[in-house]
């Protein structure tokens, strides 16, 4: 009796004392019935588990450290665990990024600590995820690193479904899995138990965020969730496609200088000049995210950053104060320098005739074709020998690489469309009396793309009209239709510029003024030549032909006019169509001669016997 009104004394003490601590906290949070109801728990607990929180007497120590740590965490129940502090932010909605968006970093988890052999938890060690850092505002993720990530993409669609975020449920199976498989390895478990860990699973905390996710290949990861994961339409309402080029105007190009400027006080580099802003646009204009377009700039910004970094180190090594043009260029040779291992051995065989490419003269049936290899960063243009060669038989294109499983489907189609076009033009009364095999020489990967078809083509022609030889020192590339119209083709700057380079470093006299490549008209407004190239094409010591058809190539690979048809459907005399026409005519007489003689030798075999 006289224990239990010793304790009520104790209680009603305790009371008094912590009432004048609590209500100034009441007063500021009385909006808040949440806290109200909190703040009245933890007077209410304070007052009846007093004794376990109090210090202990001078004479009463405690002989073991647990019993310490275990008043600590009697008293760190009535702590608050500040999962998220936005006080510092500014004005505005919590933006969060989130670069490593794996299943912890975006839930949230729960920590551990480890006492006496033992693993123990409360909700003072609940760690917020980038969810509840991003409640009320935004949270941006890479859409492949969050695919990437096991349970990542499901736990954000139950979050966004639900408004709610919860932490535990996960995190304990993969806890209880992990000590497992500890005991598993390095105890034996005939006496384990989960009783002796702390497990629990926090309450689910309501969210309200928006989720953006982006990346350089999100369109495409966006038409594929779409396609196969019916959840994603419901919940990323909004899809924005942003291009990763825009026009070059006046106004562009300004707003692009002020851009270099920003990031030269960002990147803490000196000004450029007006030759060093004109020289890091060009070459906006050249990167493969703009596929080398004059009308077109990169908005690729690391790739400008890398530049202006690199060309402020060569204005710092000269001495300059300011970024000049010759800096820029000259970290643009160096980028190319490093990453041209590939390219530098390839022009090598081919200057030392490993790779058999002619650069003078004229053959028949063989022409120069261009094609365009990716090493790392650098893409570079390359000349391959084209052949054909014709012969008697029933019509018929064959494309050698296709044959030994070494050409595209791309590839075989601009095959397949040169026998329609050499059928609708040639054989319109007649049979097609021709076979022909075409070969990429010294190919021994795989060939894909339509951008050889014309060079094709014109080997065809040349191949059936003996007498019609083509030009070495000419390179060409373009696409054709069943119509002989030249269609356009990507990497016709890289490969004016390869095949420069091969001419210019093959031979001791380097450009001989005669050589030079032939594009569609169509890639005219593709060009972005290196500056060592346009002014070889001014001083005449390099050209670059466009071409509308296949009349015009034939024209300028075989200095032969191609010839028009005239009204009454023929072509004029000695022009290229009327040769070939000609040449077609006569094998399609050849070829019934030898079926007719064939049907007489049955004849009389049948009447001799």
């Amino acid at each position: 009796m006289a224990r239990e009104k010793s304790n009520e004394m104790n209680r009603e003490g305790v009371r008094n004392a912590i009432e004048h601590l609590i209500a100034p906290l009441k007063e500021t949070y009385a909006k808040f019935d949440d806290v109200l109801a909190h703040l009245d728990a933890i007077e209410v607990d304070l007052v009846k588990n007093f004794d376990r929180i109090k210090s202990p007497d001078d004479e009463t120590p405690f002989p073991l450290a647990f019993l310490q740590q275990q008043q600590q965490l009697n008293l760190a129940q009535y702590q608050i665990n500040l999962m998220v502090d936005n006080t510092d932010s500014t004005d505005g909605a919590p933006v969060v990024y989130e670069e490593h968006p794996y299943y912890h970093n975006l839930m949230g988890r729960i920590d551990y600590s480890s006492t006496l052999g033992q693993l123990i938890t409360n909700f003072s060690l609940i760690k917020a995820g980038a969810l509840h850092r991003a409640n009320g505002g935004y949270l941006v993720l890479q859409a492949r690193d969050l695919l990437m990530q096991p349970f990542s993409w499901e736990a954000l669609k139950r979050a966004l479904r639900s408004h709610k975020a919860s932490i535990g449920a996960n995190h304990n199976s993969t806890m209880k899995h992990n000590i497992l498989m500890f005991h598993l390895i390095w105890q034996s478990t005939s006496d384990f138990s989960f009783d002796q860990y702390t497990f629990f699973e926090a309450r689910a905390y309501r969210i309200g965020c928006e989720s953006c996710t982006f990346g350089r290949s999100v369109a495409l990861l966006d038409y594929m969730l779409q396609s196969y994961d019916p959840d994603f339409d419901e919940l990323f309402k909004v899809q924005a496609d942003f291009n990763e080029e825009m026009d070059r105007s006046d106004e562009a190009c300004e707003l692009y200088a002020r851009m270099l400027a920003t990031l030269g006080k960002t990147e803490e580099t000196r000004p450029l000049d007006r030759d060093a802003v004109a020289a890091i646009i060009e070459q906006s204009a050249r990167m493969q995210d703009a596929v080398g377009d004059q009308d077109k700039l990169s908005t690729h910004i690391r790739s400008c950053t890398n530049l202006l970094r690199e060309s402020d180190y060569w204005a710092q090594v000269d001495g300059a104060e300011v970024i000049r043009g010759d800096h820029v260029l000259k970290a643009l040779d160096l980028q190319v320098y490093r990453a041209a291992r590939v390219r530098e051995l390839i022009y090598e065989q081919i200057k030392r005739g490993t790779l058999m490419v002619d650069l003078e003269g004229e053959r028949v049936g063989q022409v120069n074709g261009l094609s365009v290899m990716a090493a790392g960063t650098l893409a570079f243009g390359r000349p391959s020998r084209i052949t054909a060669t014709t012969r008697l038989v029933h019509g018929k294109v064959v494309d050698i690489e296709r044959e030994v499983d070494l050409g595209g489907s791309i590839h075989s189609k601009g095959v397949m469309i040169i026998s329609s076009l050499l059928a609708s033009r040639y054989a319109r009364d007649v049979p097609l009396s021709l076979s022909a095999s075409l070969v990429f020489e010294q190919s021994y990967g795989m060939i894909e793309g339509d951008s050889a078809s014309m060079a094709e083509l014109c080997a065809v022609l040349s191949s059936l009209i003996t007498d019609l030889p083509i030009r070495q020192d000419l390179a060409i590339t373009g696409s054709v239709n069943q119509h002989g119209e030249a269609q356009p083709i990507g990497g016709a700057t890289e490969k004016i510029e390869g095949f420069f380079d091969i001419c210019n470093t093959s031979t001791q006299a380097g450009l001989s003024g005669h050589q030079g490549v032939l594009i569609p008209a169509s890639n005219a407004k593709h060009l972005m030549l290196r500056p060592d190239i346009v002014q070889a094409s001014k001083e005449g010591r390099f050209a670059i032909y466009t071409y509308e058809n296949v009349n015009d190539a034939i024209h300028l690979l075989t200095g032969v006019d191609a010839g028009e048809r005239g009204p009454d459907g023929t072509y004029p005399p000695d022009a290229v169509n009327y040769k070939v026409d000609q040449r077609l005519y006569e094998m399609a007489s050849i070829l019934k001669s030898f079926a007719e003689k064939s049907d007489e030798e049955e004849k009389e075999d049948s009447k001799g016997k």
